[in-house]
């Protein structure tokens, strides 16, 4: 055997071995023979570079340090889960899958919801290219470096996997590992770190890939998206998936009830605390992949998934103090401040109390004893009161009447839940809440500048409002505290990268009140340019598929402000982005305009979410259900009969992807 096929063969057997290991749970060999195999591989890398492979076992020590995380878009979006908390909860989810569906059988994945850090993994050819983090489902950070050093994740994958594929999962810390880093930093006299969760994300961003190589993380993964996959349900996805070589927890089940789903749920809602990682809940997915692509997403979340979140844990402790936040839309947010106490794996100082409606509610008061919990087990919240514990001198909360920042009289509207300060040009937290929220990541995402650099620029006079960014100047920033010449520089070119952000993430990053990320991106395509925009009546407005009437009023008074124009007036003479690109309009027209379209089966020339996109960007609508409202059904392969029955009682064309396509 020659020197490159001794060292393929090595590789080999040490993959063997890690998946036996690692993954099975089976070791076949001792550590020490392990180790020793190990070293003898990296010696002869060592001496034969021109053998090099990036899935070499060799890999996984680390070594590498990244100074900066660069950010990727994610091929495929990773979306947010929707909750429930109880059997009606899914019982109401379940009725509208089957509004949706017809009378087609539907059965439900049941998984266990792993509370760590999501990762978005690719492979190519059976190898692993490229670990990004979540983000903001949108794009996340390119963590590969350190991904790859994670003994569960395979470098090289075995069998009839796909050419290319992402493969999701979560970055976990076994308890048994998290006790151990902790009892290694008492000895060192260290803090022990407060959560394994919270660890295992801090992990995936440490810049030397060795620190990350020592800690204990496992991948364990659930989801695999991507064309041409030749998967047919989720249950199939998960053999599949551990066959090739992943770690895929196998507590999974396969359910054909709410009722079987909820014996699931019960099971492991006494059972989770003897399992070796944290869980806070059971993910319920319908289990057909066709099915899942005819339920398609709301702006956030999957339609057919659901997470069913385990009772929140509940602790007592004192309310010391109540205070109060302004946001960067002028809402007041009451804040208890609390004695800290310890709350599923952290440590709890305040939470918020919501508005004046549930101080009232709750008769909460400076000094009660209060429940607190977290929920979701995420966001801590009041949920009530030991009055038996009140004590003897106590009084009644009298909600503040003034701004706590600039002392305005504050507004309460009819209908509205909150408190506002109407000074919003004169109140300092909404002045720079407004430019906080236009650099930050899903807005303009400016490299460089964070909330704390935007206060002190604030206060040391040098910006008002967002425009004034891009006039500032190394000199002028190089004389603030902790700010070194390459921040400084850092800064300034951040601000001027930013005229290369996209129109619809101008639109949303401008803060005008209600207009989110998914209304920016719908607004942007309505009306093409801000110029249009401006101009624009409520009237219009309301006419753009789910723009309402609070929307609309928002838009055109956020247009009226001469302050909002004289911003705008001063982004465009920097080049900042404020229409379309012509790339976006070259492939958009208005033939579908006002026509609703439902698509329903598997297409041949186009997926179907690139007939969704077809759809969208030549000026239709796509809807997820049948109604009367429907102006055509875009029927593929494999289409549910009740969707065609339905559409032919209704008198709705039925239309071949064919068709379609020449339509535009």
């Amino acid at each position: 055997m020659n020197i490159e096929e001794t060292i393929k063969a090595l590789r080999e057997e040490l993959r063997d071995h890690n998946y036996n290991y690692y993954v099975l749970d089976k070791p076949t060999i001792s550590d020490y023979e392990f180790d020793m195999k190990l070293k003898d591989l990296q010696a002869l890398e060592a001496q034969h570079p021109e053998f090099y492979d990036e899935s070499s076992p060799t890999i996984r020590v680390g070594g590498m340090v990244t100074k900066h995380f660069e950010t990727v878009v994610h091929e495929h979006r990773m979306y947010s889960l929707d909750n429930s908390y109880s059997k009606e909860d899914l019982e109401d989810w379940e009725k509208r899958i089957q509004r949706n569906l017809g009378d087609a059988p539907v059965s439900y994945t049941c998984e266990l919801k792993y509370d760590g850090a999501s990762i978005s993994i690719t492979y190519e050819h059976g190898k692993l290219v490229r670990a990004v983090t979540r983000g903001d489902g949108f794009q996340g950070d390119d963590v590969t470096t350190n991904i790859k050093t994670i003994k569960s994740v395979p470098l090289q994958l075995k069998g009839d996997y796909p050419e290319k594929f992402d493969i999701r999962g979560e970055i976990i810390l076994p308890f048994d590992g998290f006790a151990k880093m902790n009892e290694e930093r008492i000895a060192n006299g260290e803090e022990p770190y407060m959560n394994p969760r919270n660890t295992a994300s801090g992990s995936l961003k440490l810049q030397d890939s060795s620190l990350v190589a020592q800690r204990p993380l496992e991948c364990l993964l659930y989801s695999i998206v991507g064309r041409n996959t030749g998967i047919s349900t989720q249950f199939e996805m998960l053999e599949k998936a551990r066959e090739w070589g992943f770690k895929v927890p196998t507590v999974a089940k396969l359910c054909h009830s709410t009722q079987e789903v909820m014996d699931f749920v019960e099971y492991w809602d006494v059972n989770r605390h003897s399992l070796p990682y944290e869980t806070d809940g059971v993910v319920v997915k319908v289990n057909s992949i066709q099915h899942q692509e005819e339920l398609g997403y709301t702006a956030k979340s999957p339609r057919w998934a659901m997470a069913y979140k385990f009772k929140a844990e509940q602790v007592y402790t004192v309310l010391n103090e109540i205070t109060y936040q302004v946001g960067r839309t002028g809402a007041i947010t009451p804040v208890a401040n609390l004695q800290p106490v310890l709350l599923a794996g952290t440590t709890v100082k305040r939470a918020s109390l919501h508005n004046a409606d549930q101080i009232e509610k709750l008769d909460i008061r400076e000094g009660d004893t209060v429940f607190v919990e977290k929920g979701g087990e995420i966001i801590p919240k009041i949920i009530g009161v030991d009055v038996s514990k009140r004590p003897t001198d106590s009084k009644p909360t009298q909600y503040i009447s003034e701004c706590p920042e600039c002392h305005t009289a504050l507004i309460r509207t009819p209908g509205d839940a909150k408190h506002y300060c109407p000074n919003e040009y004169g109140c300092p937290p909404q002045i720079t809440g407004r430019i906080q929220h236009y650099i930050s990541r899903k807005a303009m995402d400016i490299e460089g500048l964070g909330g704390e650099t935007v206060e002190l620029l604030f206060k040391e006079g040098l910006i008002n409002d967002y425009a004034d960014l891009y006039d500032l100047t190394k000199e002028q920033l190089l004389p603030l505290e902790r700010m070194a010449e390459k921040s400084a520089e850092n800064l300034v070119q951040g601000v001027a990268d930013s005229v290369k952000v996209p129109f619809e993430r101008v639109l949303f990053a401008l803060g005008i009140r209600y207009v989110g990320e998914t209304v920016a991106k719908k607004l942007a395509k309505a009306y093409k340019s801000v110029d249009a925009l401006m101009v624009a009546t409520k009237e219009e407005l309301v006419s753009v598929d789910e723009i309402g009437d609070r929307i609309a009023e928002s838009v055109v008074d956020f247009f009226q402000n001469p302050k909002n124009l004289d911003a705008v007036s001063r982004l465009r003479q920097k080049g900042v982005q404020l229409e379309l690109s012509a790339e976006k309009l070259e492939n958009q027209t208005d033939v579908l305009q006002g026509a609703t379209f439902v698509v329903s089966g598997v297409f041949e020339t186009v997926s179907r979410d690139e007939l969704k996109k077809l759809i969208e960007d030549n000026g239709g609508k796509v809807g997820s259900s049948i109604s009367s409202k429907t102006g055509y059904l875009v029927a593929g392969d494999k289409m549910g009969p009740s969707k065609r029955t339905k559409a032919e009682s209704l008198g709705i064309p039925i239309i071949t992807e064919k068709e379609f396509l020449a339509m535009i």
